[in-house]
């Protein structure tokens, strides 16, 4: 059996972390699948699904980490606004955010087992927004036997 489901997440600027286990379990509470599998997939490219631990100095610690990764203020081809044909009037430069995303990827998959996430004790399944402020959507599929 497979069931899918969409939730919105609204993010703040600039990059933060959001914690969607309990959405997600809600997602696969209602499929009522047991035994399986869910898959998180963000349906934007300058956003990331990881899992980690959600620690507030931890989540800072990745900000950091990130902003020296690909820093928001370094000159990127994407940026050149003026060359790229066809772009709308509020596009931002935000090259920085995309590479961002693209080094943590876009989705997770996690186990089901008896109808309950399969994370670790301080795991959690979060969204990394890397271009905020906007309003985010999260895909779950739920894969398995009821």
């Amino acid at each position: 059996m497979i069931k899918q489901q969409i939730f919105e997440i609204p993010t703040q600027d600039g990059i933060n972390l959001h914690n969607l286990n309990q959405q997600v379990q809600a997602v696969v509470a209602q499929s009522e699948i047991q035994q399986g599998q869910v898959l998180i997939f963000s349906r934007h490219t300058t956003t990331a699904i990881v899992v980690n631990e959600d620690e507030v100095r931890l989540l800072d610690d990745i900000q950091a980490y990130l902003e020296k990764l690909a820093p928001p203020g370094a000159q990127y081809l994407h940026n050149d606004l003026h060359l790229r044909p066809d772009i709308p009037s509020d596009e931002p430069m935000n090259a920085h955010s995309h590479l961002m995303a693209m080094t943590l990827g876009n989705c997770e998959t996690v186990p089901v087992i008896d109808g309950q996430l399969a994370l670790g004790t301080y795991q959690a399944i979060m969204l990394v927004e890397l271009d905020g402020p906007r309003d985010r959507t999260v895909f779950c599929q739920v894969m398995g036997e009821v």
